[in-house]
């Protein structure tokens, strides 16, 4: 139970009944984005609900209380509280910094040469302990596990330059830290305060020594700390209890395999994520002084997203002990958004920089608090761990039992080893289940945890690479905002305060979106001309004075940089030869690396250069910019800036380390690609289309859809690229369902019907996207021209795969050789069917790309389940025994056969159309036939 704080009870409940009532029926009437939300939910916002509620159990959210807690303060002689009440010794003369060790004697003590931010509580960080050598510092504790944190404010002390400071952290026989620099380390995270924690455990009749060494690898380096925790855990909170190992699902290993991990190991926290709420201080954890960032700065697709809150929710903490996380953290979650289409096509994604060659502990924490989701299957989803499976029915209320249970689910990864990648992103994405499993297509998450497990006893990693562009990030707050009741009030104001600014911002917002439907006709019509005026000097630009974001009016926006001609001269060795990486109808597309602060090459780019004095693609040029600098997707290609200096007319994107996915179907020594790796390519380039004509702003028609546009990046993530030739399509405010132009593309993937009639429709590209399917399948080019007059119909790859499909309701005959035997039945049947499907010679009967995305996730399911029974290995036929999941599978295989194609809102069907039965067209042999067309169509 919860009693409120000294507030007036009148401000309370008419703060609780106006802003949480009001702000849901205007969320639901008018779909709030994410970023109003932000706002509502924001850490003010919050904080100020959080501190008009204490528990009724005591005056403190502490719900453990450790056996021992030290708050050592290094290079102070004096006993110290902080402003959050901490009580912190200083280690000079005290029991922990013997002096009788020689190698103590020769460190020193010293203030910062500046003050700590503001933002931060001064304590630890107005003293720190250096030296040149060794030293020691030893605790005398009770055995079990222990919290370790050690604190660093990075600056220079006395005669202490903060760029020499490299060392290594030893606890017992764990190495901790090894060569760490605290100025890389800050110049990675973009703070000055860094803190680390790790989890060790510490045996009977043991001191814990904590040793700081000097690197020997660096000339005059040094090592420093300013202060260390040192907090009792609760058995088995992370790791096991002195009886056994605890076991974890092994994401990405073979079914069943399990990780062990012991009291033997050592653990380093990475993350400690209040998913969907604010920061959450030491002071405010259950009793182990952990902090909780948000999760803003991890999601990286969040298309919309949404940030439900209940305040008012009393967990049940029947399953997992009550201080496993904080009660906010199961009050606030993000969640998918309300739009169960969109749902269906995007993940939910937060990515998380680690070091490589390391296994690490990922802990998700969730609590079903919706009053919508009530029983079993009300809301299942998928979780995916670094692009892995690793939950394929999560069911929150079918964990805990009911709803208002906090539950959290366990899993280990390992990062591998990758040349030259000092870190990698570890991904965590969740996404519906199948319509038919749940009621609504939905996904939720309230807290992520991810430790670092030792490797043979050390959890160093390697020191970050310098930052290519300088961030300027909010100093942190952890550690040093522990509560007490003395800021109630003080939170009161303040929290009324925002309250009003939050329906202010909202009154705003609905203002504003009542205009804008007013406006939307006329914005639409001028969009085309706006951005003509803002290139009017585009091809005549001066030469840029920096190289870093340019706020020059001609961008499109302030996500794309300008560089200058010697930076990409410099980027590219003055455009070698050796550097290029692909030649395309634009230019040479070369491999580049743009400086960082430093002036060390860091970061790997791709640089498309326009031919020199060629103006066939100052259009297109303008067009990529246009298109990509507005659209930041996981499956289309990022563009990073622009060089138009001197003549030149240069595209910078992220690197594709795996290059083009035609460089893996079939011309290269690349091994091929199996065909589960081809299924989920398809599905990523068929998300990034679906997002063009569905998730942006207008709809957007790629017009150039093939497999060389489709590029790969070092996990196998499918990115569309190349926006040459992408047009803006009709808007609903117009009455035409296309728009005239003429005719671009590329030889054996145009549709035959924007041919003959000049009219673009998004159903181009699915044309152009079903001849990729079959040449994913199939492993061979669209267009064959050196075919003999007896196999001249072979030389279309379109017009044979349908050719094939009409025969034998399958494309079995002419599947790429490597893939015989390994593909499931149902799946094969499934991905043709839809392949065929987007052939069709009428737009009008072709599926919507979020269909044909469905199909061929529901084509991986089928496939899927096949693997896990065993199939794959012989001739392609199986018939395992089925369990209720599979029959139920198989059932909804068979309606699927029957021809008809779903939309799905919800879980239920809305409606049916039926598929079209496939004809082979009039058509030339490459693909299209030219009848009714008045001009030549342009190919490129």
């Amino acid at each position: 139970m919860f009693i409120p704080a000294a507030a007036s009870p009148f401000l309370i409940l008419f703060s609780i009944l106006f802003l949480t009532k009001s702000m849901d029926k205007i969320h639901k009437k008018y779909l709030l984005p994410s970023y109003i939300q932000t706002i509502l939910f924001s850490p003010l916002y919050i904080i100020f609900f959080h501190h008009l509620s204490v528990p009724v159990a005591g005056d403190s959210p502490h719900v453990y209380n450790p056996t021992e807690t030290i708050f050592l303060y290094c290079g102070s002689s004096d006993n110290t509280t902080s402003q959050d009440g901490t009580r912190w010794i200083g280690d000079i003369n005290s029991e922990h910094f013997p002096l009788h060790q020689s190698e103590n004697n020769t460190s020193t003590t010293a203030a910062p040469s500046q003050q700590p931010p503001s933002a931060v509580d001064n304590t630890p960080y107005m003293r720190a302990r250096l030296s040149r050598s060794q030293f020691s510092y030893t605790f005398n504790i009770t055995p079990g596990q222990k919290f370790i944190r050690l604190h660093f404010y990075e600056t220079s002390y006395q005669n202490f330059d903060r760029s020499k400071a490299f060392f290594s952290v030893k606890a017992g026989s764990f190495t901790l830290l090894s060569n760490f620099s605290t100025s890389l380390a800050a110049n990675f995270s973009g703070q000055e305060i860094i803190l680390k924690e790790f989890c060790v455990n510490v045996q009977e009749n043991q001191n814990l020594n904590i040793t700081f060494t000097p690197s020997q690898d660096y000339k005059d380096s040094y090592a420093f700390i300013n202060g260390i925790e040192i907090v009792s855990m609760p058995l088995n909170l992370y790791y096991t209890t002195a009886t056994g190992a605890t076991e974890y699902p092994f994401v990405g290993q073979t079914a069943g395999r399990l990780y062990s991990l012991s009291n033997s190991n050592a653990l380093e926290k990475v993350y400690r994520v209040n998913v969907g709420g604010s920061f959450i201080s030491a002071g405010d954890d259950t009793g182990m002084y952990r902090t909780w960032s948000d999760d803003v700065s991890y999601l990286t697709e969040a298309y919309p997203s949404a940030l439900p809150v209940n305040l008012n929710l009393k967990p049940i903490f029947s399953l997992i002990p009550n201080y496993s996380a904080p009660v906010v953290v199961y009050q606030t979650a993000r969640t998918m958004g309300n739009d169960a289409k969109v749902n269906e096509n995007y993940r939910l994604t937060w990515e998380f920089p680690v070091d490589s060659a390391f296994t690490y502990l990922v802990r998700l924490h969730f609590c079903e608090f919706q009053q919508e989701i009530t029983v079993t299957g009300n809301r299942i989803f998928q979780i995916y761990i670094d692009n892995q499976m690793a939950e394929k029915r999560a069911d929150v209320i079918g964990w805990g039992g009911g709803s208002g249970v906090p539950v959290y689910i366990d899993y280990a990864v390992t990062m591998g080893s990758k040349a030259n990648q000092k870190k990698q992103n570890l991904s965590i994405a969740l996404r519906p289940a199948p319509a038919y499993m749940t009621n609504y297509s939905d996904a939720i998450l309230n807290g992520v945890e991810i430790f670092k497990v030792d490797s043979s006893g050390s959890l160093a990693g390697p020191n970050p690479d310098p930052r290519t562009t300088p961030t300027t990030v909010a100093p942190p707050t952890s550690g040093n905002n522990r509560s007490n009741n003395r800021k109630i009030i003080i939170a009161v104001v303040v929290g009324v305060v925002s309250s009003f600014v939050a329906v202010s911002v909202v009154l705003l917002f609905i203002r504003r979106r009542k205009i804008s439907e007013v406006n939307e006709y006329s914005s639409s019509h001028s969009m085309e001309k706006s951005w003509w005026s803002r290139f009017s000097s585009f091809t005549t630009m001066t030469k840029s004075t920096k190289s870093t974001k340019s706020n020059s009016s001609s961008l499109p926006s302030d996500l794309c940089s300008h560089f200058l001609l010697s930076e990409m001269k410099a980027a590219t060795n003055n455009f070698d030869k050796v550097f290029i990486i692909g030649v395309g109808g634009f230019g040479n597309v070369y491999k580049g690396f743009i400086n960082g602060a430093s002036g060390s090459g860091t970061t790997q780019v791709a640089i498309k250069r326009l031919n020199p004095g060629s103006q066939q693609g100052a259009h297109e040029f303008k067009t990529e910019i246009e298109m990509l600098s507005q659209l930041r997707y996981l499956h289309l290609v990022s563009l990073i800036g622009y060089c138009n200096d001197a003549g030149e007319m240069i595209l910078v994107y992220d690197y594709m380390p795996r290059g083009t996915l035609r460089d893996h179907l079939y011309g290269s020594d690349n091994s091929p690609l199996s065909w589960n790796q081809r299924l989920q390519i398809c599905i990523g380039a068929g998300r990034g289309l679906n997002y063009l004509h569905t998730g942006a702003k207008q709809v957007i028609i790629h017009r150039d859809v093939k497999t060389t546009n489709i590029l790969l990046d070092e996990k196998w993530v499918a990115k569309v690229s190349d926006f040459g030739l992408s047009k803006v399509g009709p808007t609903s405010t117009t009455s035409k369902a296309h728009v005239s132009t003429a005719v671009k593309g590329s030889f054996g993937y145009l549709d035959p019907e924007y041919i003959r009639l000049q009219r673009l429709t998004e159903k181009s590209d699915v044309y152009s996207f079903g001849v990729v399917l079959c040449e994913v399948i199939c492993a061979r080019a669209p267009i064959i021209r050196t075919v003999d007059k007896i196999h001249k119909k072979q030389g279309n790859l379109a017009g044979w795969a349908r050719q094939c499909y009409d025969q034998n309701g399958t494309l079995d005959q002419i599947v790429d050789p490597v893939l015989k035997g390994k593909i499931a039945p149902e799946c094969l049947k499934k991905f043709c069917e839809v392949a065929i499907s987007c052939l069709d010679d009428e737009g009008i009967k072709r599926p919507s790309m979020s269909d044909v995305v469905w199909g061929l996730e529901f084509a991986l399911q089928l496939q899927q389940e096949y693997d896990k029974l065993g199939g794959g290995a012989g001739n392609g036929i199986c018939v395992p025994h089925l369990d209720d999941d599979e029959t139920l599978i198989k059932n909804y295989a068979s309606d699927y056969d029957s021809g008809a194609m779903f939309s799905r809102i919800g879980g239920h069907v809305l409606e049916s159309r039926t598929m079209s039965t496939m004809t082979i067209s009039s058509s030339d042999e490459y693909g299209f036939s030219s009848k009714n067309s008045d001009s030549k169509p342009m190919l490129v």
